[in-house]
């Protein structure tokens, strides 16, 4: 019987389609191989185009990688760039809107922005966050709310509640 439930369960969860929008994510200096596996994995989840994975951000193969993304480097497109600027200008050549998730003073919440059908989504190093010279590049900036008294999410946390919003809206 729970084979029966296990296979109905992700047949109902393949019923609804593809994903509207054509996400890529760009990762820029995400050194810790749990967050880069966690990308691959919530990238694959959510349908994204590629990712692109810049600067020191930790790199297939990876024991890590590998077990925490159980095996999507191996599915979901991906490339390495040295610089996150130069591929978020790329993906902006080819129709995609920047968004940087990063706090800053001209940060809106993830929730308030209409979001176009092609979206760049930029996550940063898990203590600088998004360089400088990156985010001039971004066409916004979006943050998620917190509550307590720690400032911010995990960085792949950060890219699965953004990514999600932004699939199903």
């Amino acid at each position: 019987m729970k084979q029966l439930r296990d296979k109905a369960l992700k047949n109902f969860l393949r019923q609804t389609g593809p994903p509207e929008v054509d996400i890529v994510f760009v990762l820029q200096d995400v050194e810790d191989p749990v967050n880069v596996g966690a990308a691959f994995r919530i990238g694959d989840a959510c349908g994204v185009s590629e990712i692109a994975l810049t600067g020191i951000s930790a790199q297939p193969p990876h024991p890590t990688i590998a077990g925490i993304g159980r095996g999507t480097h191996r599915r979901v497109p991906w490339h390495t760039t040295k610089y996150a600027a130069d591929a978020v200008n790329e993906y902006k050549d080819e129709g995609y809107t920047a968004y940087a998730v990063e706090v800053t003073s001209e940060s809106v919440p993830y929730n308030s922005v209409e979001y176009p059908k092609k979206v760049c989504l930029i996550v940063g190093n898990e203590y600088r966050g998004v360089s400088k010279r990156t985010l001039e590049c971004c066409d916004k900036s979006i943050y998620l709310p917190m509550y307590g008294k720690v400032g911010s999410l995990n960085v792949h946390v950060a890219l699965a509640v953004s990514a999600y919003h932004i699939i199903h809206t």
